[in-house]
């Protein structure tokens, strides 16, 4: 099963709605996600001194190495993942700077399969399928190309794919131009 990106705004909102809770770890995981671009496996590894400046604050920007590609990554937070993390970080006491951001109940980071089961229990509840961890990411591009006017260069540059086929594959615009197309036309 492919997962898709959630293309409707109103349905992003529902998704952060059903995961509120938790302390917030899930609502940020879901909107660092989809502000970010970032890879779950990248998301996961973040420690708490990632996203916080020499003062303790929250960080204005992020910079990383990415772990499938190896390459540096450097990006500014936005409001929404910026009031999400001083939500979250308010209340969680943290002993040490390098606490997974993350963190499961039973210690360490959370896993992959814990980030995927809360968010498929998150998107069943509103009822949205074709969900799991790699729609965060997809859904940042595919509402970064909508609010961009269809930039399709600035979003292949944001994911750092090789291809413009690929982004457009990737984010589901072909298959949404597709449909267009046919429903469109009425001869």
């Amino acid at each position: 099963m492919e997962v898709e990106a959630i293309r409707d705004l109103g349905k992003i909102a529902e998704m952060k709605a059903a995961l509120k809770g938790r302390g917030g770890r899930d609502e940020l995981l879901f909107v660092m996600g989809i502000n970010t671009a970032l890879r779950i496996g990248d998301l996961l590894s973040l420690s708490v001194g990632d996203v916080l400046d020499e003062k303790g604050n929250i960080s204005m920007s992020l910079n990383m190495k990415e772990q499938k590609t190896g390459k540096a990554k450097r990006f500014p937070l936005n409001s929404a993942v910026k009031n999400a993390l001083f939500d979250y970080l308010s209340q969680r006491r943290c002993a040490d700077r390098s606490e997974p951001l993350f963190a499961s109940q039973k210690g360490g980071a959370l896993s992959r399969s814990q980030a995927w089961r809360l968010l498929k229990k998150a998107a069943e509840s509103i009822g949205l399928e074709n969900i799991g961890t790699h729609s965060l990411r997809k859904t940042f591009g595919y509402q970064v190309y909508k609010k961009s006017g269809g930039d399709l260069a600035l979003v292949q540059k944001l994911m750092n794919h090789s291809t413009s086929r690929v982004t457009l594959s990737y984010i589901g615009i072909d298959r949404e131009a597709m449909d267009y197309a046919y429903l469109s036309l009425n001869l």
